[in-house]
This record gives C-alpha cells, structure tokens and sequence, in this order.
C-alpha cells in the first residue's frame, strides 16, 4: 500500500513539472510571437550639427522600413517610418534642433497614416542627403542614419585663406610705428598648415574611462589648446579636422587635410587597453610591412572601427584608405612622419612615460594620405584611473599641446618645408 502511495505521489510530480515546462514554453512561444509581430520603438534620437553637415539618429530597437524623399519649395526631406509607434520620443523631436544649426531649420514629426509615423526636415538650403542605416554595435542598437550635406559645402582652402588674410591685418594694426623695429624682424617666407584631428567624435564616443571620461571629450580639448599655440606662432596655422561633438569618418579627416594642402596630419588620442595597469604616451606612424606590435595592431583596429560605431555610409569609398601598398612618394611620406614622431616623442617624454621607447607603426586609417607626413599621438591610457585623472587636468593638457608643439618646431628646424602656393 504505500509502494502504491509512492508511485501515486511519483506520477503526481511528474504531472505537474511537465505542466510547467508546457506552460513556460507556451509564454515563451507567445513571446517570441508578440516580438515578431510588435511594432519597431524609436529609443532615441540624437542631432549633431556641424559646418560641413549635420546628421540626425534614430534609435531604434529591431528593423524597421522607411522611404524618404526631397522636396522643393521650401527645401524639405521627408522620411517615412513603415509600422512605428508615434512615442514620446518622437514627439520630442522639434526641441532638438538649435537655433544655430547651419543646416536644419526645424524638424516635426507626426501619424501620417495609419502605421506610418512621418518625419519632416525643414532646411535652411539645398542639401544632399545620405540615408542610410546601421547595424547594431558597441552600445548602439538598430540606426537610422540621415546626413545632410550641404550641396555646395564650405570650402576649407578657402575658409584658411580668409583667417590668414585677417590675421595680417590684425599684424599690421598692432606693428609698432617705428618702422626699424619691423625691418629688424625675419622675413617669413612661407606659412607651413598643420591639421589637428582629434580623434572620435558625435556618435563615437571613443575609449571612456573608469571615471567615466570620454576620449572625444579629452581629444578635442587638447586639440584646441594645441591648435591655439601653432597659430600663436608667426610662420604656423592650424585647421581642426572637428571643433566640436560631432563625427567625421576617417576618409573625410584625410580628404580635409589633401583639400588644404596640409604640410602636417597630427591625430589625437587617449589609448586603452583591457589591463588598467597599462599606461604611458605613444606615437604611431603608418606601417608599411604590418604593425610594429600585437598591442599596436589590435589599437590601429580599434581605432579604425571608429567608422563603425561613428556610423559611415559604406556607399561612400576613398581611394587612398582602400590602398593596401605604398608607392614610392607614400615611402618618401613615410620617412618624414617617422622624423616627425620621433621629434614629437622625444619631448611628450618629458612630460609623461612613454609607453615605448620608440615611435610604434600600424595600419591606422587617418594615417594613409599619401603626400602629407602623419602621425597619430595617443596622450596617455585613459583606461588607467590614474592617467585618466590627468588627461582631464587642464595643467597636463598643456602640457601635452606644449610638447607636440615644440616637437613640430624641431622637426621643421631640420626639415624646412619646401616651397610652395602658399606664402605669407
């Protein structure tokens, strides 16, 4: 009898766990169903104006179908979102935009029918959109990505031309009247231009610290103050590849300093690594038989899918980033950048410890222009808390602009630049 009393209360148990696992596979089904079918969620949306376009980002949690299309009269894009819900974050949209956004006016969003949530783009002049979307990476899910480029966009060259022309005009004015003191002063015969990168920027946020620092945020600091002391100097002029938040992809960086006729490419970094102990400054030119080390091709990596967390429109390519073998005047370019880190490394050293001793080589995108000596500065391991602390210092952070600059003048006392259209 209580043999039988066991088997009864054995195949009671077996009853009731087989109803629960047919009953969790039931709402597992039914949540994978209602997954399947549930409209897609707009979780953010992020606006990065800047001089050269802006760009507007959706956030979204699974794909979604759109269609967009220009119209006339007044300027306008028109995006269309297929089977989204119109939420609170779509409704926020007309406060993002600034007053002093160069290329949008405003922006509205609203039903347009039934299952169609209708975005309108009010512009402030002809563009030419890239639309275009993003697969999940790094923190970011789903993204749709609309960059609005102005049809006739702002001509660096020119832009640099008109600084030099009011910066000599300022000269005059403060030259002193006795006109011996003038005549005594070196002729400058030719201005050298340098272009300053900071790296990252807008949706890439680049490495981000314990304390929660972000390299865009110390890059484009340091950049500044940089960029502040070269065009302090009488026979130096700088250009900022950014000047703000916001994202430049790589080609672009590169394609800005060809467009300049740059004399010098200087990009600005905090590395990280996945140890915190590690620490120290580097400098790194472009490789041309493969990185110098494990440590620098796994940072050139990481660097370079700067791309795919920024967010690019594979649409778009650029010869000189798809280069994989260097000619003979990329060699002759090459040399010059080894000089010029070298020079730059020596005097970043006696501010901060070198993470090596010597300049690094790896296959970093922004390195690539073929005609323009580059180098890529990483200012010290902003995943170290201890380096973190400094980069966030302001005194440090001069320091560091000071040491490049000095490095750049050493180089250029060894290496005048040769002659060329752009002259004092």
């Amino acid at each position: 009898m209580a043999e039988r009393a066991d088997e009864l209360a054995f195949t009671r148990r077996d009853i009731l766990r087989f109803a629960a696992a047919g009953l969790t596979l039931l709402v597992t089904r039914v949540a994978d169903v209602y997954a399947a079918t549930a409209a897609p969620s707009v979780l953010g949306v992020r606006v990065w104006p800047a001089p050269d376009y802006t760009r507007v980002t959706l956030e979204y949690d699974q794909p979604l179908k759109f269609s967009h299309l220009l119209v006339k009269d007044p300027e306008r894009l028109v995006v269309d979102l297929d089977g989204v819900e119109f939420n609170s974050v779509l409704s926020s949209l007309p406060n993002k935009i600034l007053a002093s956004d160069p290329h949008i006016k405003l922006i509205r969003a609203g039903r347009n029918k039934p299952g169609v949530v209708r975005l309108v783009i009010e512009l402030k002049g002809e563009v030419k959109p890239q639309v275009f979307t993003l697969q999940p990476v790094g923190g970011y899910g789903h993204r749709l990505v609309l960059d609005l480029y102005p049809t006739e966009p702002p001509d660096p060259l020119m832009a640099l031309l008109e600084k030099g022309e009011a910066r000599q005009r300022a000269a005059v004015r403060a030259e002193p009247r006795d006109k011996a003191a003038p005549a005594d002063r070196p002729e400058i015969a030719r201005l050298v231009t340098i272009v300053l990168d900071p790296g990252h920027g807008g949706e890439d946020p680049g490495a981000i610290g314990r304390g929660g620092s972000q390299e865009k945020a110390v890059t484009l600091s340091i950049a500044r103050r940089l960029k502040a002391k070269i065009d302090a100097e009488p026979n130096m002029r700088s250009v900022l590849t950014r000047d703000d938040d916001y994202f430049i992809p790589l080609h672009q960086r590169v394609q800005k300093a060809r467009r300049i006729q740059a004399d010098l490419f200087v990009s600005v970094h905090a590395d990280a690594f996945m140890k915190p102990t590690a620490r120290g400054s580097s400098v790194f030119v472009l490789s041309e038989n493969g990185a110098s080390s494990s440590a620098a091709r796994w940072l050139a990596q990481r660097e370079n899918a700067a791309d795919l967390i920024g967010g690019v429109n594979l649409g778009v390519k650029d010869p000189y980033l798809a280069r994989t073998l260097l000619d003979l005047s990329q060699t002759a370019t090459l040399n010059d950048s080894l000089k010029l880190a070298k020079s730059v490394l020596g005097h970043i050293g006696g501010i901060n410890a070198l993470h090596k001793g010597q300049v690094e080589q790896a296959g970093f995108a922004v390195l690539k222009a073929p005609d323009i000596p580059s180098i890529l500065v990483e200012t010290a391991f902003i995943s170290n808390p201890e380096e973190e602390k400094r980069l966030n210092d302001e005194d440090y952070q001069e320091q560091m602009a000071e040491a490049i600059l000095k490095g750049i003048k050493q180089y250029f006392a060894t290496n005048p630049p040769l002659a060329k259209s752009k002259l004092a």
